[in-house]
């Protein structure tokens, strides 16, 4: 299967490339704003010599509005201490990105175009030697090769409103601090209160599902998101969820709808002040879900005497804050120190997770004579709501070695290392205490899954 997996890939990877260098035979208009001002990714291909852009042809699609990359991150954890079992896994992505500027390949104003792919290899270690809630590793899934994105976005007012529809990914706007982007752990992407509470586990990685979004930027630093999707990107149907739209090339329709808003205040943004980003916002999902205790009927669903068919809920509500803040840097900005901190909720009597908070510090250039370097340590805490535990009780009436969970913590300690522009080593150890909330252990019931340690090396490859 992996073999046929990795054809697909290299046929996809041909194909976007071929036709991206038929579209480099349009005429094109002057860059956008938006575009003179976007700084471009760092690249591997910049340490390449004449390899790094063969025949000058990337060069020449990006002037003619046509971008693509191709990125690598390849990983091996172990756990050592702890968990399900100790052992070592490997696991890897591979994406593919291809970006179009219309206003520069036909002149039309403001629309662009973007699709990724991915292809997913290995075995994840929080299902394989841990067991916890808060995902490992922010690339674990189903090994699969998949669509991820597909859409289109018009620009108009200077770009002070915008409009984008196709298939979308809610995890890529909503939800994220950009701090927090330097940690391995998935949880640090969309927290619990959505990843283990919507179905399928929200529209993030590596889901997405058609949708449509606006965004208004009324004011400077100041920007509104709201996005509306089809609630369940696997289509609905039972089982396993990455085993239904395995790869991504069903686009559903019919499931509930989910709605996403938030407001952000960006300050001293290329000031003299330490720059900043504030965030607020919440979600509706339009679904029925399940009472984490009670059955239809009335009674504990842990009771022998109830229909053993949860009492449904209609709806389902979050809300949440981030805020991002530079607390110090050097003259030169080449190296400073961040803090991140959100928080999320949900209702507790539909969902396993009502409360998380995490937080963390980066150092960027931590070592003086590696200024691209960034070190950074960062917790997590996952609540499991008391509905839910009401529910742990309720079976240890019937078996008093029942474990009644409560929640689960999380440090992560990394360090990103560059090795050249667009290549970067990063080792990182991340210990969880009480997985999965102190959730039995699968095979030695009841005793629960113990404390874990899990040391990791991830190395990235971005072209």
């Amino acid at each position: 299967m992996a073999v046929h997996a990795t054809q697909h890939t290299a046929a996809g990877l041909v194909l976007l490339l071929l036709a991206s260098a038929a579209l480099a035979q349009t005429p094109i208009a002057p860059a956008t704003a938006d575009d003179q001002t976007a700084p471009s990714p760092p690249s591997i291909a910049s340490s390449l010599g004449a390899f790094g852009d063969p025949g000058g042809v990337r060069a020449a699609l990006r002037e003619k509005g046509v971008a693509y990359s191709l990125n690598y991150v390849g990983e091996v954890f172990g756990t050592v201490h702890g968990g399900l079992k100790r052992g070592a896994v490997y696991e890897g992505k591979l994406e593919l990105q291809v970006d179009i500027d219309f206003e520069k390949l036909t002149g039309l104003s403001g629309l662009a175009f973007h699709a990724n792919a991915v292809q997913i290899h290995g075995r994840g270690p929080t299902r394989h030697t841990v067991g916890n809630l808060m995902t490992i590793s922010n690339i674990e899934a189903l090994p699969a090769t998949r669509l991820v994105e597909l859409w289109l976005e018009q620009a108009l007012f200077d770009g002070a409103l915008s409009v984008r529809a196709g298939e979308m990914a809610a995890d890529s706007e909503f939800l994220i601090s950009d701090t927090a982007s330097l940690f391995i752990n998935g949880t640090f992407g969309w927290p619990p209160t959505t990843s283990a509470n919507l179905p399928a586990g929200g529209i993030s990685y590596p889901w997405a599902t058609p949708g449509v979004r606006v965004k208004l930027v009324p004011a400077p630093g100041v920007a509104i998101l709201a996005a509306l999707f089809n609630g369940d990107p696997s289509g609905g149907s039972s089982g396993e969820p990455l085993r239904h739209n395995r790869h991504g090339t069903h686009f559903p329709l019919h499931n509930a709808p989910f709605l996403i808003a938030e407001a952000s205040w960006a300050y001293n943004q290329g000031k003299a002040g330490l720059p900043g980003t504030i965030k607020a916002g919440g979600w509706h999902h339009f679904g029925r879900f399940d009472d984490r205790r009670f059955a239809i009927d009335g009674p504990p669903l842990a009771d022998p005497a109830s229909s053993g068919i949860a009492r449904r809920h209609r709806g389902n509500t979050g809300f949440y804050a981030i805020a991002d803040q530079m607390l110090w840097r050097m003259p030169d900005g080449d190296r400073n120190i961040a803090a991140f901190v959100r928080v999320s909720t949900s209702p507790g009597d539909r969902n396993e997770v009502s409360f998380y908070a995490d937080g963390g510090v980066t150092f960027k250039g931590a070592l003086a004579g590696r200024p691209d370097d960034i070190a950074g340590i960062a917790f997590g805490y996952s609540r499991i709501s008391k509905r839910a535990r009401d529910r742990d009780r309720d079976a240890r009436a019937a078996d008093p070695t029942s474990p009644i969970r409560s929640g689960e913590f999380l440090i992560e300690a990394t360090y990103q290392a560059q090795i050249v522009p667009g290549w970067s080593v990063q080792p990182d150890v991340q210990y969880i205490r009480r997985p999965g909330g102190g959730t039995p252990h699968p095979l030695h019931p009841p005793h629960r899954i113990k404390d874990a340690v899990a040391i990791g090396l991830r190395t990235t490859i971005q072209y």
